[in-house]
């Protein structure tokens, strides 16, 4: 009867949880606050979370936006050499840097919606902006006078390259594609966590679905991306196939504001990066201070969010404790719980915050490696597969060479269903883990698969120089699906590590984090192009004339000497954990849980 008691306690909970009537207030804009209802001008619009209700237009204006934009992206390669005329290491310079623009402005993306509109506002209008850079993009295509006349270099024609004009309006094209991916990539998987309540168990369940939903879509939108639309691009026309994206992400706007009135949206708390200065200069100014002996002597108010859970007190980077150090200069208010001066006490919640970060970013920066290898693998089988035989039998059809990602694409979305239903309870009985293996393990079996798919691309160039004739383009099939089994641990494992590992009122920040990883490899890709393409030969616009299986095998070392940096960051990492947690966050051991829900109340 007693064992009995913590579980009936624990539904007790959840039940007055559910019945409680606190709602998310609404206060992003003043246009949200128009757009309510006449009875509730002048107080907070209030929502309760919806669910799975808000899901058909949360998923289906994520499915739409990745149709339109993200299969564009993916050819935009052959587009800026066979259309615009660029030469091979110009264009993949010219894309790394937008790549790595536009995943950088996820910074700013996370820092808008967290400080001043919150996630819907910035979803909106990242939507919006998206859909303008489609139309403008396709507008290069359909009008003549925005790109250079069509040649036949192969018959001996010269190429005429794009004129100041035409480069203007292709790059105002990739100005509105910036600031949409800057909002939408940050905000998207939290805005849909958002619709359940993560306090009751149905809504934990249902955040967990969503991300399986998430990630089903996202690929099979990139599989259509890979095949229908780099085909109409490849095989039609160009004009047409950059208008259907368009107007997808046309549909992915009527989609996502059709559900506007279902919609939870959280009112933002302010910029976490003040909260990050304050704590950083803080104990700059109390850096000549001694730590304290006990944790007691430190400023730490009575937690009132009931949002943000609070965090457990940790002994690494203690430095920062200083911050929270109470100086005889120091003078909380009188109530005691808050400070006069922010820049010189801090909170403990606000030091461990601080703390959260610092463990991640070693972490984060093996990441970089591991995004520049998908980065040049992405770049150079395109190009690869325009010199292979990409005729499917006698039919004449010929495989765009922009489609080869589908078999990432593929891998990784008949692996997922496989790894969470099959492997995962199989590891769990092994090792008691709720999720068979921590989030680091996972990251790290995908930086592994990183070198060997590496490892994979250069026998295949090899093979592929040896011979005399072209070889059939489904050689690149193994270093393609090796690369969707690394992503499926080591991409997916770095968006749930950090969504689980930073605080709840920087889920933004989170997803910035992620974006800011590529956004790093991309400009570091684009460096390390253009250093071997001046210092050596490998990187010819005839890949006949280069050795691309070199610069692989340079890649796939690289990729090595990272693996061996995360695992000596993983071994030194600590978990989060809350005042509440009996085991750290994303590192949960069913063994503690069993025995914690044992304990005599």
């Amino acid at each position: 009867m007693d064992g009995a008691k913590p579980q009936q306690q624990q539904e007790e909970q959840e039940r007055k949880a559910s019945m409680e009537t606190k709602t998310v207030e609404v206060f992003s804009s003043k246009e949200e606050a128009d757009s309510s209802s006449p009875e509730d001008a002048g107080e907070p619009v209030q929502n309760h979370h919806r669910g799975w209700k808000a899901m058909p237009y949360v998923i289906g204006n994520e499915t739409f936006e990745k149709l339109g934009t993200m299969g564009t992206i993916s050819n935009m390669l052959v587009y800026l050499t066979t259309v615009y005329h660029l030469q091979s290491v110009s264009a993949a310079i010219m894309l790394n840097v937008f790549s790595g623009t536009s995943n950088l402005a996820t910074l700013a993306g996370a820092f808008v919606s967290d400080t001043y509109l919150g996630r819907y506002t910035t979803l909106a209008a990242a939507t919006i902006s998206s859909f303008i850079g489609m139309v403008i993009l396709t507008l290069t295509a359909a009008l003549h006078s925005l790109h250079p006349p069509s040649c036949n270099p192969k018959a001996g024609e010269q190429c005429q390259g794009p004129s100041g004009g035409q480069l203007a309006a292709l790059l105002t094209s990739f100005f509105f594609l910036v600031v949409g991916a800057g909002g939408i990539r940050p905000c998207n998987l939290a805005f849909g966590a958002d619709q359940f309540d993560p306090r009751t168990a149905d809504g934990r369940r249902g955040i967990a679905s969503f991300f399986n939903w998430y990630y089903f879509t996202f690929t099979v939108a990139m599989m259509l991306s890979a095949t229908v639309i780099i085909y109409l691009q490849s095989n039609v026309n160009w004009a047409l196939g950059l208008a259907v994206p368009a107007a997808l992400m046309g549909a992915s706007c009527a989609v996502f504001f059709m559900g506007t009135r279902l919609y939870v949206r959280v009112r933002p708390e302010g910029s976490p990066f003040t909260s990050f200065a304050q704590v950083l200069v803080a104990a700059a100014r109390k850096r000549h201070l001694p730590l304290p002996d006990t944790t007691t002597q430190l400023f730490d108010p009575p937690h009132r969010s009931k949002l943000v859970a609070k965090l457990a007190y940790t002994d690494q980077f203690t430095c920062l404790d200083k911050a929270a150090v109470l100086a005889p200069k120091d003078a909380p208010h009188a109530d005691g719980k808050t400070s006069a001066d922010p820049w010189r006490l801090c909170t403990v919640q606000q030091v461990e915050e601080v703390k959260c970060l610092a463990r991640i970013i070693p972490v984060w920066s093996s990441g970089i490696v591991y995004f520049l290898v998908l980065t040049q693998l992405s770049t150079y089988t395109v190009l690869q597969a325009a010199q292979t035989d990409r005729r499917l039998g006698n039919s004449g059809f010929q495989i765009p060479q922009g489609s080869f990602i589908v078999f990432n694409m593929l891998t990784l979305t008949l692996w997922i269903p496989v790894y969470d239903r099959v492997l995962v309870p199989a590891l769990r009985r092994v090792t008691g883990r709720e999720g068979g293996i921590s989030l680091l393990h996972r990251i790290g079996v995908g930086l592994v698969l990183s070198v060997v798919t590496m490892a994979v691309a250069a026998a295949v160039e090899h093979e592929r120089r040896r011979r005399s004739a072209p070889m059939s383009c489904f050689w690149l099939v193994p270093q393609q699906v090796v690369a969707g089994f690394a992503e499926a641990f080591a991409s997916i494992g770095q968006t749930e590590f950090y969504y689980r590992q930073f605080p709840e009122n920087m889920r933004s920040v989170a997803g910035a984090l992620y974006f800011l990883g590529f956004a790093v490899a991309s400009y570091a890709s684009g460096l390390m192009v253009t250093v071997v393409h001046r210092t050596t030969s490998w990187l010819a616009q005839d890949l006949d004339e280069g050795r691309v299986d070199l610069f692989y095998l340079m890649t796939g070392a690289m990729a090595a000497v990272n693996l061996v940096y995360f695992v000596a960051c993983a071994r030194w990492y600590r978990f989060k954990k809350s005042d509440d947690d009996a085991a750290g966050a994303g590192d949960t051991d069913l063994h503690e849980k069993a025995s914690a829900n044992s304990a005599p109340v």
